[in-house]
């Protein structure tokens, strides 16, 4: 049964970054294959890890649909044939393979288009020990219960007092929701000077989190970002990558 850890928070704190390194950390530590998932319209996490996404879910599903109102899947099941394209979709690395959901919705049958998102999860995450789903800001593919239960959900923000009210607020509405999982995590990304804002305290209080994690600003990851350079080149000495890498074995534990 895969390990399943998802990432989500407020847009622009990093999100797609510790997604990365926690993919290239499971890795680099031996716990390959990992099937990392793009669930972000943007699709980003593909540039991060260093690999190319041809082809999204989306894509497919749109595709499937337009072939069965045709009448071109005459003589070949729709689930034989998606998964045929989804498996032409899945980019394969060294380590971990990568799919990209692309567009949560398209014309038609909401229901259905959740249905296929949550179906594609299920079928290839069996095959690997580690999933690691890089979701849109917000809760909206949680919400839509594209994956039942996750093991560790990680809300991501930043040192703003904006940022941290925003990770207060997602795990309320994680409640409200009913997103089922079995650790929470709060990653705060980009810490000036290495030191705790003010309110870090106070969310500690309000949040009963199984674990907090404070990252420091850090050039080399931002001079990857710049340069587009993938995460897996990051030495794990870096000092960012160092904390994610003894984060995960703490959560794995």
């Amino acid at each position: 049964m895969a390990y399943t850890i998802a990432i989500t928070g407020k847009g622009g704190t990093g999100k797609t970054t510790i997604a990365g390194l926690i993919v290239t950390g499971l890795v680099e530590n031996g716990r390959a294959p990992v099937l990392a998932v793009d669930a972000d319209p943007n699709s980003c996490l593909d540039g991060l890890l260093g690999v190319t996404v041809r082809s999204t879910v989306g894509s497919v599903r749109e595709e499937a649909r337009e072939r069965s109102s045709s009448g071109a899947l005459a003589g070949m099941a729709r689930t034989e044939w998606l998964d045929l394209r989804i498996a032409e979709s899945l980019v394969e690395a060294d380590g971990f393979d990568l799919i990209a959901m692309g567009r949560p919705e398209g014309p038609g049958c909401y229901c259905y288009a959740n249905n296929v998102l949550r179906d594609v999860l299920a079928r290839l995450a069996v095959n690997y020990p580690y999933t690691v789903i890089d979701n849109e800001a917000g809760l909206e593919n949680l919400s839509r219960r594209i994956v039942q239960s996750v093991d560790l959900l990680v809300l991501t923000g930043d040192h703003s007092k904006r940022g941290l009210e925003t990770v207060r607020r997602l795990y309320g509405l994680a409640g409200e929701m009913k997103i089922s999982y079995k650790k929470l995590a709060i990653i705060i990304n980009r810490l000036r000077n290495d030191a705790a804002p003010p309110d870090f305290g106070a969310l500690r209080a309000a949040v009963p989190a199984d674990h907090f994690l404070a990252l420091p600003e850090d050039s080399d990851i931002a001079g990857h970002a710049e340069r587009g350079a993938a995460m897996g080149t990051l030495p794990r000495s870096n000092p960012v990558a160092a904390m994610m890498d003894g984060f995960i074995d703490v959560v794995l534990k």
